[in-house]
């Protein structure tokens, strides 16, 4: 009681939040990882969570830094010891400035991130980050996870969308480098040590991000497949035919749009007869700067073309904007769907887009030779070679005894996944749910020198411990 007064005189009693209260920033969005805190602390300003930091440096206190607690990997869900705090960022919520003449916006870590694109957009510009749980998840853990999202294949990663960064050392010193310059060789990219981190290194405070031009006009067609190879050719003819103005390329398992229609009958598929049971869709967008006209004729040669080369079955293109959010509804749906018809054993893994459709062939095939009758749930980001690979139980096995396979599915999936020299983490970082399996597939010498920063920021190992490295 003693710690959790000294805790409540540096950031007030209200803020320091213990028992029955606690509980929600105790369990992960997925429901697969729990534990137990000293206590959930919510700092108002940077000069708190410096002081708290300080605080827990002095007093040993491990740190869990949690943002909307909408991540996917265990990254911000505290262990079983009770010993750590959760040190909840979501009062850390001003938008500092904007700056429409160097396009960059200053923001704190706590900001939703759909409060920060509709920000951008009052000032008539665009924050291009997004992703289904944009409502809620928060810019400082998209920065610490180092978010990917729809939009990645015309402007990267969340790493690629910040210029600088506020951050509080596990000392409680705070590293001042929220300089929105796009020029800066003055040493080491400090920056990028603690993007995608996951509140192992440091807490991300605040943001100077990037902005961009509001696109005049956007196309969006959802069209119909026979197989990942038609994909991956689509979007060769796509970016030839488009350049930088191909925003999205999602690759959608025909099951999957199945399931989300079965889960939420008020969304339709739009397509009738045998195009509603194609085995795979892909959902482009095209974001123009001349004209909705401009837009439309460009893509409706463009996916006229591919029609008549039989690359693609079917098409529907989005007369609106009401019809284009509702074909991205239908896509950023799937993960709600997955998760009302129970748990699954899910990879976010990353291959080159030239071996995507001979990844899934051989890792389905191998799946099905080591779990016969498991479902393959399968979508992504075709465009950056990001493809969320899920297991759901199928027919013959309980959620329990799926999950009872958990080890051996992700051997399986990310043994393939290494042999097409690909990723096992393309978007959702490590957390603890990867961290066990990560030196199996990751450079020795890369491994090395993680832990070696690791050590040299953190040398008391305050910061999340647990996730990412183990030890």
């Amino acid at each position: 009681m003693t710690l959790i007064a000294e805790l409540a005189g540096l950031v007030g009693q209200p803020n320091v939040i213990t028992g029955a209260d606690a509980e929600s920033f105790l369990v992960d969005w997925r429901g697969r990882y729990s534990g137990q805190a000293l206590a959930v602390v919510r700092p108002g300003s940077t000069a708190e969570v410096a002081a708290v930091m300080a605080w827990c440096s002095a007093h040993r206190v491990p740190v869990v830094p949690q943002g909307g607690n909408t991540g996917l990997c265990g990254g911000a869900t505290p262990d079983a010891s009770g010993q750590a705090i959760v040190l909840s960022l979501g009062r850390l919520n001003s938008i500092r400035s904007i700056d429409t003449d160097n396009d960059t916006m200053v923001v704190e870590a706590g900001c939703i991130l759909q409060n920060i694109q509709q920000a951008a957009k009052e000032v008539d510009r665009l924050f291009p980050l997004s992703l289904a749980a944009e409502g809620s998840c928060t810019i400082g853990g998209n920065l610490a996870t180092n978010a990917g999202g729809t939009q990645v294949l015309r402007y990267g990663n969340a790493r690629d969308l910040v210029l600088g960064l506020e951050v509080v050392l596990p000392d409680g010193q705070v590293m001042q480098g929220l300089r929105g310059l796009r020029k800066d060789n003055t040493g080491y990219d400090l920056r990028n040590l603690f993007i995608g981190s996951e509140g192992t290194l440091g807490v991300i405070t605040a943001a100077t991000l990037k902005l961009y031009p509001q696109p005049v006009a956007q196309c969006t067609a959802l069209v119909g497949l026979a197989d990942i190879q038609s994909a991956v050719a689509l979007l060769s003819v796509a970016r030839k035919g488009f350049g930088p103005a191909l925003t999205g390329f999602e690759l959608i398992a025909g099951d999957c749009l199945q399931a989300v229609t079965q889960c939420f009958p008020q969304q339709r598929m739009p397509f009738e007869g045998e195009s509603a049971g194609l085995p795979w869709y892909a959902l482009l967008e095209l974001s123009d700067a001349e004209s909705a006209e401009h837009a439309r004729e460009r893509f409706e040669t463009i996916v006229g073309q591919t029609i008549e080369a039989g690359l693609v079955l079917d098409a529907v293109i989005a007369e609106n904007i009401a019809q284009s959010k509702a074909l991205w509804h239908l896509r950023e749906s799937i993960p709600l769907a997955e998760k009302m018809l129970g748990k699954s054993i899910k990879h976010d893994v990353s291959v080159p887009v030239s071996h995507m459709a001979e990844f899934v062939e051989t890792t389905n095939r191998a799946v099905q030779s080591r779990f016969p009758g498991v479902q393959h749930i399968i979508f992504g980001h075709l465009g950056d070679g990001n493809l969320h690979y899920n297991i759901a139980r199928g027919a013959r096995r309980s959620e329990e005894e799926l999950l009872a396979l958990q080890d051996q599915v992700y051997q399986v999936v990310h043994d393939n996944v290494f042999r097409f020299g690909g990723s096992i983490s393309a978007e959702h970082g490590v957390g603890q749910l990867k961290r066990d399996v990560l030196s199996r597939y990751k450079d020795p010498v890369e491994m090395a020198l993680m832990a070696r920063i690791k050590v040299a920021l953190d040398p008391l190992g305050i910061m999340n411990p647990g996730k990412v490295l183990t030890g």
